[in-house]
């Protein structure tokens, strides 16, 4: 079987995407993990650039890697200056890691215009800077920046650029689509050129700007290239770099390669909401392979055809990738999408009674005010079990007030008062808050306290508002979407309602009632009518 090495560049690379700063802190999380995942190599960022990068380096020293070679990121020397008084170069060598990575301009264009030095300046600052950190006992990677646009325009300079490196001792070369702007056809020739004519490894770093970084990468590896370059969920400057959540499974389960096995591909999507939430980025939930929709079925055909088999709408079974199977509940939901919601809720439901269908009618009614349950799966389950009989609530609302007002021009306040029933007890209390929707659940939080004290450890994490019809202006209806969790589970709640309040209040009580009948019900439960 045919190792593919993979190299890591979340930290350098990837840190260049707008919205992301890792803090050297972040930096060790995200390797540990990566090590623990098994990626070859992990670029921990530029020593010569700033403190926190070089600050890094001396901490990841004791990190211990088991899996993965650490490498330090720097340029060629600088136009007619000696190598050894450098002082990127010297960063570089003290940084102390197994592998430098060494970026050198590959277009006649880019060393003319941005460099201003002559060709054959830039041909010798790639040979004396490969060469020494080779004499310091590393290994060495030389990224061809701008390779295939150089290629274009002068084929016999970009190739001497990755001869140059390739005779001064580099280990790999790297073919750099550096503006990501380059064909698969183009990739593919020149790939396949430069392994007939260079004696080291070649490997290959895209850019996703024209949405071909992974196309390209795959493309490269069929013509021959044995190291590629990539991030974590595609992150990275502009639209991104090559996604190497997307090109590891693609390589393995697809082309048959080894690269971090396939036994390690189950924690693939962990690692890809692992980074995310260290980034501090929303987690996207198209990304192939990893992503929260990657394997979500919605129209009913399509479910009814997954639950007799599941290759019919699945090109891979989720948990090969650490995924899982979900299935949308809306208006083009069939009774085979209920059905397996159903049983993913633990609620095994009677096939022969009419719950089903009536579970359908009130989904399609609901979403005819503004609903939707595909991302409110704890108030699909309420719904169900309130269409179920004998249902009762551990709560229920008599009535509520919220008032908002600003004195003299001063601060807004906000009140509620909430009336509900528990059992044959009513509860009336009022409470204030930052706002009207604060203060309603803190109302209702004190009505319930008394019954069910375990609701102290829901909290409420997320909370959007979207106008469904804005034709309709201030008297447009709203939709209102709310996630909690109790420090162990996360769910979501959905209300919809012209009057945003309402729409707030429905939300919040289903947040706080789902909890509670969870607690009590035991998965498997038959709901039946």
């Amino acid at each position: 079987m045919t190792r593919i090495k993979i190299y890591d560049t979340t930290l350098r690379d990837g840190s260049q995407m707008e919205g992301i700063s890792f803090s050297v802190e972040d930096k060790l999380k995200i390797a540990r993990r990566l090590d623990e995942f098994g990626i070859h190599y992990i670029e921990g960022g530029w020593p010569g650039s700033n403190p926190k990068d070089a600050e890094f380096f001396a901490r990841a020293r004791e990190a211990g890697f088991r899996n993965a070679r650490l490498a330090a990121f720097g340029s060629t020397r600088r136009a007619d200056a000696p190598v050894e008084s450098d002082p990127n170069v010297r960063a570089l060598i003290e940084a102390n890691t197994p592998v430098i990575t060494i970026v050198g301009k590959s277009s006649d264009m880019q060393v003319r215009v941005v460099l201003g030095c002559p060709l054959e300046e830039n041909l010798a600052m790639v040979r004396d800077t490969v060469a020494y950190c080779k004499r310091q006992g590393r290994e060495v990677i030389y990224d061809a920046e701008h390779f295939f646009d150089g290629y274009k325009s002068s084929p016999d300079y970009a190739l001497a650029c990755v001869r140059a490196a390739a005779e001064a001792g580099a280990d790999c070369v790297v073919l750099c689509d550096t503006n990501g702007g380059t064909m698969p056809e183009e990739v593919a020739a020149a790939v396949e050129r430069v392994v007939g004519e260079v004696g080291c490894e070649v490997g290959i770093h895209t850019h996703n700007d024209a949405e071909l970084a992974v196309a390209n990468t795959l493309v490269a590896v069929r013509r021959g290239a044995r190291h590629v370059q990539g991030t974590v969920n595609g992150y990275g400057e502009r639209t991104g770099n090559a996604n190497l959540c997307s090109i590891i499974p693609d390589l393995e389960l697809k082309y048959g390669y080894e690269t971090v096995g396939r036994e390690r591909l189950r924690e693939l999507t962990p690692l890809s909401r692992y980074v995310a939430e260290v980034a501090n980025v929303s987690p996207d939930a198209q990304l192939p392979y990893v992503g929260l929709k990657a394997f979500t079925h919605k129209a009913g055909l399509h479910v009814n055809a997954i639950t007799k088999a599941a290759e019919t709408y699945e090109h891979l079974p989720p948990e090969v990738v650490g995924n899982t199977r979900r299935v949308m509940i809306s208006e083009l939901a069939g009774r085979s999408n209920v059905l397996m919601k159903l049983e993913q809720a633990g609620l095994a439901a009677d096939a022969s009674g009419d719950l089903v269908r009536r579970v359908i009618e009130e989904v399609k009614r609901l979403e005819s005010q503004g609903f939707q349950f595909e991302d409110a799966e704890a108030s699909f389950e309420l719904l169900v079990l309130r269409l179920g009989p004998g249902y009762e609530a551990p709560f229920r609302l008599l009535d509520f007030m919220v008032v908002s007002e600003q004195r003299n021009g001063g601060e807004i306040l906000s009140e509620a008062t909430v009336k509900l029933a528990v059992g044959s007890d009513t509860m009336h209390t009022a409470a204030d808050g930052d706002g009207p929707v604060h203060a309603l659940d803190r109302a209702m939080r004190k009505a319930l306290a008394p019954f069910y004290p375990q609701l102290d450890t829901v909290e409420l994490t997320d909370y959007k508002v979207r106008v469904l019809n804005n034709e309709a202006a201030t008297a447009a209806t709203v939709r209102v979407w709310i996630q909690s969790t109790d420090g162990v589970s996360t769910w979501n709640t959905v209300g919809s309602s012209p009057n945003i309040i309402e729409a707030s209040f429905l939300a919040l009580a289903d947040s706080l009632e789902y909890p509670l009948l969870r607690g009590a019900r035991v998965p498997g439960d038959t709901v039946t009518v």
